[in-house]
């Protein structure tokens, strides 16, 4: 059975969609399988895998609509074990499409059920936002890793989205776990960036994933050639942050 792990934080620039991607192919190096679904109408987990945008037919708007089924909306990636569900930018329309659907917040976790147990691993790259996009996300999974970038304003607005997430908790889905905060974009050179490590460290404790991902210029470059971190530069630093966060989830959930 399939695990289905949201990456979710309403703040942009945390490092959501490189997380997804590189976790995602360093999972599927790992011997996993796995499927990443772009949730974002932005679509920069579809193009930073390698995929184009523009010819992309059938992706999670459909998934949404349950105008298509999963299964008509994966695609292979150039990736070992990786498939996605790609977006395109029509997905921007969805919020208010779904508005006066019956149970919207449920219509990602019904799209899903018939592929659930053909993967190990099921990532959703949220929009940067707590839409009906990310409730969807946040209802059909299972558990939630949140990036928290190691920057001045890093737990702002934490609060809220740890307050979105009881509320999925309450009403949508009982079962939602916290698989960790991750600490993105670290450079251990300045003391702000540390003390951001100490402060999570200190309120969140156990929540917190031992792996911190490192600034590293490879990591930002990889997107561009479309290609995951494991594919542009096995050797780099990046590389080797996201294959020990993956090491960590797959013991957590062995």
């Amino acid at each position: 059975m399939g695990k289905i792990i949201a990456i979710a934080n309403q703040k942009g620039g945390v490092g959501k969609t490189t997380t997804s991607i590189n976790l995602a192919a360093s999972l599927g190096v790992l011997e996993k399988k796995v499927l990443l679904i772009d949730a974002d109408p932005q679509a920069n987990a579809t193009s930073g895998i390698g995929i184009d945008v523009e010819a992309v037919d059938i992706g999670t708007y459909q998934l949404l609509e349950h105008s298509n089924s999963a299964r008509e909306a994966i695609i292979p990636t150039g990736t070992p074990n990786l498939d996605i569900i790609p977006a395109h930018i029509d997905l921007v329309a969805i919020e208010i499409e779904l508005v006066d659907k019956e149970a919207r917040e449920y219509m990602l976790k019904k799209a899903l059920q018939e592929i659930k147990d053909d993967y190990d691993f099921i990532l959703i790259d949220c929009a940067p936002s707590l839409g009906l996009l990310t409730l969807n996300a946040l209802t059909a999974a299972d558990a939630v890793i949140i990036p928290i970038q190691c920057e001045y304003f890093a737990l702002e607005g934490l609060g809220k989205l740890l307050n979105t997430i009881k509320s999925v908790q309450k009403i949508h889905n009982p079962d939602l776990d916290i698989e960790g905060l991750l600490l993105t974009m670290y450079d251990s050179r300045l003391r702000l960036s540390n003390q951001v490590v100490e402060e999570v460290q200190r309120h969140f404790n156990n929540m917190v994933f031992q792996t911190i991902i490192q600034r590293n210029v490879r990591l930002s470059e990889a997107p561009s050639y479309g290609e995951s971190i494991i594919n542009y530069d096995a050797s780099s630093k990046g590389a080797s942050n996201y294959l020990s966060l993956a090491k960590e989830i797959i013991n957590k959930n062995s």
